[in-house]
């Protein structure tokens, strides 16, 4: 499969080992959340720095509907270094109450790792702010390859009053191959 790519991917791989559902204390996941309108594509806008991501472009994840009422995941980034796109697929489903956003994600079988939103355009389902178990995790997604800055400083607003470290954060480029 290659090296591992993105949002859901890299949260559930980095966290395969120890199977890390939880949210990271004082933060909650949106409620009235529909997993039919999250499906779809959704671009990584801004993430913090992890091993199975470093050096990705152009990276994305597409949500489609499975049968058993779970999500398949598709996670794609481009590696410039190597010139390739770098793929994992998964599998997700809610950890709970399917109208709370949080899901539970799987690349390797039996191990899942959190997927929190906490963030969400809640009228267009535009862009999420999305985090793992620890503040050591946080993307910020949209459906396009750009935010407006008032969105995205705004959501980065947000992360940094939620105690992530923000000053880290790498912007993702969407340029062309």
């Amino acid at each position: 499969m290659g090296r591992v790519c993105t949002t859901l991917a890299g949260c559930a791989i980095a966290l395969s080992t120890c199977g890390c559902t939880g949210i990271p204390s004082g933060l909650a996941p949106v409620t009235g959340f529909e997993v039919k309108r999250y499906l779809g594509t959704w671009y990584e806008i801004a993430r913090l720095d992890h091993s199975f991501e470093r050096g990705l472009v152009r990276v994305s994840a597409e949500y489609t509907a499975r049968d058993d009422g779970g999500i398949t995941v598709v996670n794609r980034g481009f590696d410039p270094a190597a010139k390739e796109w770098r793929e994992a697929r998964g599998v997700a489903y809610a950890s709970g109450d399917p109208t709370v956003g949080s899901l539970e994600v799987s690349f390797f079988r039996p191990f899942y790792g959190g997927y929190h939103i906490i963030a969400l355009d809640k009228e267009q389902y535009a862009y999420a702010l999305v985090c793992g178990p620890s503040r050591s995790y946080l993307w910020i997604l949209a459906r396009t390859t750009t935010l407006a800055p008032p969105t995205l400083g705004a959501l980065v607003d947000q992360a940094k009053r939620a105690g992530f470290a923000t000053d880290e954060l790498i912007y993702v480029e969407h340029g062309s191959d």
